[in-house]
């Protein structure tokens, strides 16, 4: 199968509507979850650091697995010399490696071998991640129509995909209806009704019930979700799920199927996870006494956070899927409950660490004991730092430093004083314009988050493996922004 093309996958497309302005997707069987269509991927491999532990300390461990250093303190990834991407794809660009992506698609599979695995789409979606995501058997996680369509157009199967949202559009629900997809994690009361009118006679829905169960875990008060004082799920201690889950039972076009609860971000220890276990299950047993219910499913969300600079601690994810099995299990048995089918929605664990971005230094301004290295990029290809505070660790790459390090902060070349993508970091003193900077853990929430700010156009998306570089997402141009303006 060549790999500059994306035919469908997967996908049993009898009694689907067309997509408007897509040709149709041809109609093949849908494989078992166990046996997905390997037709392109990878044997596993054991290369790397680990994306079952914690971080392995030194100055690659946050780089793809596949990361090699080349003379000129030059790096490859997936085997194509970083400077070669640079020269080949300009900058700023986001280099995305294949293999390590596939790999961490496995790692979830092992570690959470009885469970679905969905990827989420948020962090980072193309056509070609699509693709690699249903080759290593996960589904998919959408949180809105054009994430949906663009999956389903590219053959992944809408019965493998969640939709997700705290504020679901009409849009979005009758495109999820239209398509078939599997789950719907409703979020809020008001929806209950509006999706229960839209599901046609004679079929029904499967739902799950987003819960807050009132744990506060996560990187940063912005990508924690799991605490009564934000804007997504129906709290526990104050009965808004309880009284969500009264409603869903009574509508006949809607079938309860099981709980959600997604806890943050950046989440790097086991025990809130544990936690949230502990209180779903006593909300499961609450279900069965209440209204004689036994809700066969559970999905704990995401979160599980990456290092992203060396040494910075990481969920450990062999821990993560042994340990809450261990805790299902236990919970159950004591409650006399069945052990729900458990998922699990994994985004930015499995595209930040295969991601690397590249930019060409502009400027070097040396103010007083500061020293401001300005890049060609900024906060319009990556809004986090500015958003909250992530730090990262840019490389030098490309040719050989004649001086020592010294701490310098790394801007943007947008207009705003946040404009800033890593303060102090060190790089070369002798750091000059033109120099090429490297970001490791770039692969989730950047492309994902990308503005129109100053109209600069957003970066191209690059795949690499075994030596090989193909283009997966082109650059925005001018003439992309320019034909979007007809105000005259």
């Amino acid at each position: 199968m060549s790999h500059h093309t994306l035919p469908p996958i997967g996908r049993d497309t009898a009694g689907v509507p067309p997509v408007a302005g897509v040709p149709p997707v041809a109609a093949v069987a849908v494989p078992p979850r166990t046996a997905p269509p390997h037709t392109t991927a990878r044997p596993p491999s054991d290369d790397g650091p680990s994306v079952e532990g914690p971080p392995v300390e030194g100055p690659l461990s946050v780089w793809p697995g596949s990361t090699t250093p080349l003379g000129h303190d030059d790096l490859a990834v997936g085997g194509v010399p970083l400077t070669e991407v640079a020269d080949r794809f300009g900058t700023p660009s986001y280099v995305l490696d294949e293999d390590e992506i596939r790999r961490r698609c496995r790692a979830y599979l092992r570690a959470f071998p009885d469970a679905e695995v969905y990827y989420a789409a948020k962090a980072f979606l193309c056509r070609a991640m699509v693709h690699w995501v249903w080759e290593e058997g996960l589904g998919l996680d959408v949180c809105s129509a054009g994430e949906l369509e663009l999956a389903v157009t590219t053959g992944f199967p809408p019965a493998r995909m969640v939709l997700h949202g705290n504020a679901k559009s009409p849009a979005d629900l009758r495109a999820a209806l239209r398509l078939g997809i599997g789950r719907i994690a409703l979020d809020n009361t008001s929806e209950i009704a509006r999706l229960a009118a839209a599901v046609p006679a004679g079929s029904r829905q499967k739902v799950l019930i987003r819960v807050v169960p009132g744990i506060a875990a996560g990187g940063h008060a912005k990508i924690r979700t799991g605490t009564d004082d934000q804007k997504f799920g129906l709290s526990i201690a104050d009965g808004s799920a309880q009284h969500a889950i009264a409603r869903v039972l009574s509508q006949p076009r809607l079938e309860l199927v099981g709980l959600h609860c997604h806890l943050g971000s950046q989440i790097t220890t086991v025990k809130p996870y544990l936690s949230a276990v502990r209180r779903l299950i006593g909300l499961l047993a609450r279900i069965r006494e209440q209204h004689g219910v036994t809700l066969p499913e559970l999905d704990l969300g995401g979160g599980h956070g990456v290092a992203y600079r060396p040494g910075e601690p990481a969920l450990d994810l062999a821990s993560l899927g042994a340990r809450i099995r261990a805790e299902l299990d236990r919970g159950c048995a004591a409650a006399g409950l069945p052990v729900p089918r458990l998922a699990v929605e994994p985004g930015r664990a499995i595209a930040g660490p295969a991601g690397v971005v590249l930019y060409r230094v502009l400027s070097v301004k040396r103010t007083g004991a500061h020293t401001f290295v300005a890049v060609d990029g900024g906060m319009s290809d990556n809004p986090r730092p500015a958003l909250y505070g992530v730090r990262y660790a840019p490389r030098l790459v490309g040719r050989d430093a004649a001086a020592a390090t010294e701490p310098v902060t790394v801007v943007g070349r947008h207009c705003e004083a946040g404009d800033v993508l890593a303060a102090d970091v060190p790089l070369p003193a002798d750091v000059r314009p033109g120099d090429l900077l490297a970001v490791p853990v770039a692969g989730a929430y950047q492309v994902s988050m990308a503005s129109g700010y100053n109209l600069v156009g957003r970066p191209p998306v690059v795949a690499v493996t075994a030596g090989h570089a193909r283009l997966l997402v082109r650059r925005e141009s001018l003439a992309d922004i320019q034909e979007r303006d007809i105000g005259l």
